[in-house]
């Protein structure tokens, strides 16, 4: 608050586009009051001590030049598509004014009384699609604005028609229908402030947007847009206080133009071990939310291969798509086998469950049966009626109705590993320090909630099951809440292994094999039980640590990595440089004089 003799500072603007009740706007006027009235009063005091004012004298804003606080409803602004929710806002707002007055009376013998309320000193709550709105109606897109909040927590696949229609508005040809619905926002934001040097925004978000498919789509046009990220928090669990108690994890991201060398990024990151969040401060933090350079790895799909020419391509396993008919649970396994036809055609089934926790479950794999076997066997004549009447009832277009004449088979895939093969989960922990695969033999059938490659020599397993892959995981991969979401399009097939010398990938596939070898002295524990990050065998770490030694130098480090951000630096510097061809040019400030957009009523 600036002394008398000083010139007026004009606060800025803050608005929440998605306020709902109004709780980020009320949160920042009553802590902002408070802020100022605390500088109202040290500046008191310092008055006071100097002499300019006597001690018994209560100050009036009027003798001072003022006639109001600086800090203003007025300075406050929602959009909320809910009309009583919107209400509820404009009224909280007044009523936390009050509070503020009320501080202020009783610190400083000052009475404020808004009375009558009029428009020039409330918060403007405008009820509408914060998406379909001008926000221009709300705030000044001009003066210095804050645009914050946390909008509709909504992902791609849960999209409606109106959800979609909104995205398609506001992204225009930058649309992806792989975008989730709170993206929105943050393009509409960036159009809005567009002109506006010292505008600045920022969103509470599912860490979804930060991984996976999404950050090309969602950050290159922002970058692109001479945006760039000022400070994040990586993901954090966010439980809400609903009966339901639901939880969901979230990131928070803020962009702003006014980057310099005096005001370097910050990044948080929440340790979930110790409930602890750590600030440090970055050279530049990417779409990953990791203080790397500005990269984008982009689907890679099978016909462009792997990025690395040493890495075998991977696929979904076997999908039965049967009802459960062809899947032989444990306690039906004893039945089935006594049937000599059927016991023919059993076959071990995993999937990621399975995998992880050491299950058996077997399928009835009837490629080589006949129509006469399936006849003549009690079990196989049942279960493949039974097959055959879920796939007639399920619904058209999907992968079980497409297989009714063939009921006694699984989907086809012609990718189906006939050697041995290395197994990896479609989805597994983040706590443990490495990967939970496995190598399987071909009479395993591997269902369709794992991925499946051939590997002959164990050269596949051991990198997946090195911390560098695991780093890249972590980064680049989708999640499923703070679990680990294996993607072969994008994890593996962009892998930045650069070629391998012979030498070296025979010390790889070696190493690899101790791994195998610690954990068969436990043949009674799962992978679960083995990669307890509590209580995992010390024979199997040195196993992982001795691996990752000739891993890192594979992936070019001069010396063994000592943490995960060594790793990153050197996988996003060989991801840039094996896939120049694939990155577009990042031209940072090409749309700035951009306009916003037209809003539609």
């Amino acid at each position: 608050h600036p002394h008398p003799a000083s010139p007026c500072i004009q606060p800025g603007t803050v608005c929440d586009p998605a306020c709902g009740c109004g709780n980020f706007i009320i949160v920042a006027y009553r802590e902002l009051r408070a802020l100022e009235l605390r500088l109202i009063t040290r500046r008191r005091e310092l008055d006071i001590a100097e002499g300019r004012i006597k001690a018994e004298y209560n100050p009036r804003f009027q003798m001072n030049g003022f006639q109001d606080t600086v800090i203003k409803m007025s300075h406050f602004a929602g959009i909320e598509i809910e009309q009583w929710p919107a209400a509820i806002a404009e009224t909280a707002m007044l009523l936390i004014d009050h509070l503020a007055n009320q501080a202020q009376s009783e610190l400083l013998g000052i009475s404020m009384v808004r009375l009558p309320i009029d428009n020039k000193n409330r918060a403007s709550i405008i009820h509408g699609n914060a998406l379909r709105v001008d926000w221009a109606e709300a705030i000044d897109p001009n003066a210095e604005t804050y645009v914050a909040g946390n909008p509709p927590f909504i992902g791609h696949k849960e999209k409606k028609d109106h959800h979609r229609a909104d995205l398609k508005l506001v992204w225009g040809k930058d649309y992806s229908g792989e975008l989730d619905y709170v993206t929105a926002w943050y393009r509409k934001s960036a159009d809005f402030l567009a002109s506006n040097p010292k505008g600045r925004f920022g969103f509470v978000s599912t860490n979804s947007i930060a991984q996976g498919q999404q950050p090309p789509k969602l950050f290159k046009p922002l970058l692109c847009d001479g945006w760039q990220i000022n400070f994040a928090y990586q993901s954090f669990p966010w439980d809400t206080e609903t009966p339901e108690k639901a939880a969901v994890h979230c990131v928070i991201i803020g962009f702003d133009r006014l980057v310099s060398a005096a005001r370097s990024p910050e990044l948080y990151v929440y340790d979930f071990k110790v409930d602890k969040t750590t600030k440090t401060i970055a050279k530049n933090i990417n779409p990953y939310l990791l203080d790397a350079p500005d990269v984008f790895v982009t689907k890679r799909t099978n016909p462009k291969g792997t990025l690395s020419p040493d890495l075998p391509l991977t696929s979904f396993g076997s999908m039965p798509a049967d009802g459960g008919h062809l899947i032989v649970e444990p306690d039906d396994y004893p039945d089935v086998a006594a049937d000599p036809i059927a016991a023919k055609y059993l076959r071990p089934f995993r999937n990621a469950k399975e995998l992880i926790n050491g299950l058996d479950r077997w399928c009835l794999w009837l490629e080589n049966a006949t129509e006469k076997e399936i006849l003549e066997s009690a079990v196989l004549n049942k279960r493949v009626g039974l097959c055959r009447a879920y796939r007639e009832n399920a619904p058209r277009g999907g992968d079980a109705y497409k297989l009714r004449k063939e009921p006694h088979l699984f989907r086809k895939n012609k990718n189906r590993p006939l050697t041995r093969y290395l197994a990896i989960p479609g989805v597994f922990s983040e706590n443990r320090r490495w990967a939970t695969c496995e190598r399987f033999s071909p009479e395993i059938i591997s269902g369709n909630a794992l991925f499946t490659c051939e590997d002959l020599d164990g050269f596949a397993f051991a990198i997946i099951e090195s911390a560098m892959f695991m780093a890249w995981q972590k980064a680049v991969g989708g999640r499923l809440k703070s679990d680990l979401r294996f993607s072969n399009t994008v994890v593996w097939n962009n892998l930045p292994l650069p070629p391998v010398k012979e030498e070296l990938r025979a010390q790889i596939i070696a190493a690899g094999q101790e791994v195998l070898k610690a954990r068969a002295l436990y043949p009674g524990k799962s992978l679960a039980d083995l990669y307890d990050p509590n209580a995992m065998p010390p024979e199997l770490v040195a196993a992982h640590e001795a691996l990752d030694v000739v891993v890192d130098k594979a992936f070019g480090a001069k010396q063994p990595c000592s943490s995960d951000e060594e790793r990153l630096s050197i996988l996003f510097k060989r991801y840039e440089e094996l896939s120049k061809a694939d990155q577009l040019p990042l031209s940072k400030g090409k749309r700035t004089s951009k306009k916003p957009r037209t809003a539609i009523r």
